[in-house]
């Protein structure tokens, strides 16, 4: 109870402070009784010192202004004095009330107090657990570290054993010769699977004794004379396997390429043989480029003798050149139904050679065809010969770097050991043939051939043959140009009138030139030349110079143009066979063409119609210069122009259509050239109306009796020649 009486006690003080605390807030700024306020302790307050500042108090004046209370007194008017003793009581009774409640839960207050206290003491006793039991961990924390320390150490020490062992194990099974290995080298053929599988196991320990002596290891003469025991026996049996092998290519009628492919399967036996004993390794390696070297070059030699027994029999001569008459010839050019004959100006199917079905096709046989009387070109048997040498030596190179374990320099050295007497022989007798070789379409074929199968060569990775190619082309290139120079020679010294009777059909001499310059143009579009082209070039321009040198030999100019446009035509119809539309040849003659055609319509024009032209063109130029007055005076000679054209242009068109059929021997190019003639003709009149519409002319009498335009343009049409 006396606790009780206690708390209620501080309860009613602190209710107190807190209604005089209130009550001050509410009525200090008003200026409230005098009687709940403390007495103001201005001790101090300085109001001369600068710190003073008034702004606070007008703060406070205005916050208590604005609270809804003083407002709600102001604006009623209350008695604050009265207001102020009523809060006074309304306090004092909140006061009592209040000192009742806590009487009223003192024993809770004091069980509240109780509770708290026995809680403090449980969580002493917790604090002092708890501490303990960091203790505890402290100490467990080091006994942990202690553990791993000596984890570690234990590791280290496992890994350091298991590195020795590791090696030792490997130094021991490196040097232990099993039974099983030396059972297999001494007794096993070395074909059986079990002889390569032990044989490289004994590679790899002879390998491991010479690493284990270099570092100096006592236990490898233990193993040595095993080893070399072994060695010795297995490169026995090696040597005698491969020269058997190789001895077999001797035998005739063999197919060295089936005992080849069986080397490969065992190239470790070489390999092993280069790693343990080289000097048996040179032994067989010699051997092989003896043996190889000399079939290779028995087989090449006996190929190419029969294969040149099938050419043809009649071939180009020095005298086979473009500018060489007809008349003056005995041979090639005098029996034209030859049946195996091959023609030097003509490509024909020649150019087959080079396509790819052709080019890789199976190489000839020469007493097959021999048995069919077949004959061929030489660039076929080029081709046939050149693809048996690509097919044989990129086999060989491969072989040689997958079996002789050589690459780069080293395979190029021993490859040209092999086939480099092959390789002479054939260039020597390429050489030989091109000496007296005039046929430029076939040298031509042939360095296309080498291109391309260069190209082949670089596609299945075999480098070795480039020099080769490169002598091919350096002896073909010099013999083309110089054939082709010859020609050129041959067509600038041929003199027009050692060629006998001239007629305007086109010469032999330019269909040869077309044939062999649209032969090489189309050979040279699949891989261009530019040395080819500046060579056709200038044989283009003798052979100009030649048609203009012919067509100069006739006396009409007529004729003249007759034979050049006849020339130029069929020289341009055999080009645009083979060669592209927009070639230099092609565009060159199509221009030549064109002028000598414009200039051969009006010349055909002049007879019938030259006074039309004439009269036409003069007065063209009157009006032009404003002096159309002066052909008032040309009424008579206009009248006669009607009057004659009226009467004859009919017979004149006839007789132009036939003159024309009969000078080309192309019927395209004569028709061509009358519906060009026809057209200009149809120009001309209609030139002629409108001369004839001037003020000057338009009354004249004879104007009634023009053709109408339309009416000869559908007569005209009907001399158009249909083909």
């Amino acid at each position: 109870m006396a606790a009780a009486a206690t708390m209620a006690a501080a309860a009613r003080e602190l209710v107190l402070r807190a209604g005089a605390s209130d009550l001050e807030e509410e009525e200090g700024p008003l200026g409230g009784v005098s009687g709940l306020q403390e007495p103001l302790q201005l001790g101090e307050l300085d109001i001369t010192s600068d710190e003073f500042i008034l702004d606070e108090v007008d703060v406070h004046i205005q916050a208590n202004l604005e609270d809804e209370l003083v407002k709600e007194a102001l604006k009623t008017g209350v008695d604050l004095r009265h207001y102020s003793k009523q809060v006074e009581l309304e306090l004092q009774h909140i006061e009592q009330k209040s000192i009742r409640d806590y009487i009223q839960e003192s024993e809770n207050i004091a069980s509240l107090h109780n509770q708290i206290t026995a809680c403090d003491a449980v969580l002493e006793r917790m604090e002092q657990m708890l501490g303990a039991f960091q203790s505890d961990l402290s100490s467990i924390s080091s006994e942990i570290r202690t553990l791993q320390e000596q984890s570690g150490a234990m590791n280290i020490r496992l890994r350091n054993r298991q590195a020795v062992r590791g090696k030792l194990g490997e130094l021991v099974d490196g040097l232990v010769v099993p039974s099983t290995l030396v059972t297999a080298i001494l007794e096993a053929p070395v074909t059986e699977p079990r002889f390569l599988e032990q044989l490289q196991e004994l590679d790899a320990k002879a390998a491991a004794v010479r690493e284990q002596e270099a570092r100096g290891t006592a236990a490898c003469a233990d193993v040595r004379g095993v080893l070399d025991r072994l060695r010795v026996k297995a490169v026995t049996k090696i040597r005698e396997f491969i020269l058997q092998k190789i001895y077999s290519f001797r035998k005739p009628m063999t197919n060295y390429q089936i005992p080849q492919t069986a080397l490969l399967k065992y190239r470790f036996f070489y390999q092993f043989l280069l790693g343990n004993e080289r000097a048996t390794a040179k032994e067989i390696r010699d051997e092989y480029v003896e043996t190889l070297s000399k079939i290779y070059l028995s087989y090449f030699r006996s190929y190419l003798g029969r294969l040149m027994k099938v050419q043809y029999e009649e071939v180009a001569e020095k005298d086979d050149l473009m500018g060489v008459e007809d008349t003056a010839k005995k041979g090639f050019f005098s029996k034209p139904s030859l049946r195996s004959r091959n023609t030097i100006f003509t490509l024909g199917t020649r150019g087959a050679v080079i396509s790819p079905t052709e080019l890789e096709a199976p190489i000839l046989v020469p007493h097959t065809a021999q048995r069919g009387e077949q004959r061929y070109p030489f660039e076929a048997l080029f081709r046939s010969q050149h693809y048996a040498l690509l097919d044989n030596s990129c086999r060989e190179y491969l072989f040689i770097c997958e079996f002789f374990v050589v690459s780069g320099p080293a395979a190029h050295d021993l490859f040209h050991a092999v086939m480099g007497r092959t390789l002479a022989m054939t260039l020597k007798h390429l050489e030989s043939y091109l000496a007296d070789c005039y046929d430029a379409i076939a040298v031509f074929l042939c360095i296309h051939i080498v291109l391309r199968f260069r190209s082949i060569a670089s596609k299945r990775d075999v480098p070795a043959l480039d020099r080769y190619w490169e002598q091919v082309l350096a002896l073909l290139w010099p013999r083309f140009e110089l054939i082709l120079e010859m020609n050129v020679q041959s067509v600038r010294t041929t003199d027009p009138q050692r060629l006998g009777g001239l007629d305007t059909r086109p010469h032999y001499i330019t269909r040869r030139y077309a044939e062999f310059s649209s032969a090489l143009v189309s050979i040279n579009q699949t891989i261009p030349n530019e040395r080819t082209l500046q060579l056709l070039g200038q044989l283009q321009v003798e052979v100009e110079n030649f048609v203009l040198r012919v067509a100069a030999e006739f006396s009409s100019r007529k004729e003249q143009l007759v034979f050049l446009i006849n020339n130029y035509d069929m020289m341009l119809g055999v080009l645009m066979e083979r060669a592209a539309d927009d070639s230099k040849e092609v565009e060159s003659f199509q221009q030549l063409l064109n002028a000598r055609t414009q200039e051969f319509i009006e010349e055909l024009l002049s007879p019938p119609f030259g006074g039309l032209v004439a009269f036409v063109k003069e007065a063209e130029a009157l009006i032009e210069r404003g002096q159309a007055e002066r052909l008032r005076g040309e009424e008579a000679r206009v009248t006669q122009l009607i009057r004659g054209f009226g009467g004859s242009w009919k017979a004149s068109v006839e007789s132009l259509s036939q003159d024309v059929m009969r000078s080309f021997t192309n019927f395209r190019n004569g028709t061509s050239i009358i519906q060009g003639a026809l057209t200009q003709l149809i120009q001309l009149y209609h030139r002629f109306h409108r001369v004839l519409a001037q003020p000057q002319l338009r009354a004249l009498p004879a104007r009634a009796e023009l053709i109408n335009i339309h009416h000869l343009m559908v007569e005209l049409k009907k001399h158009k020649p249909n083909f």
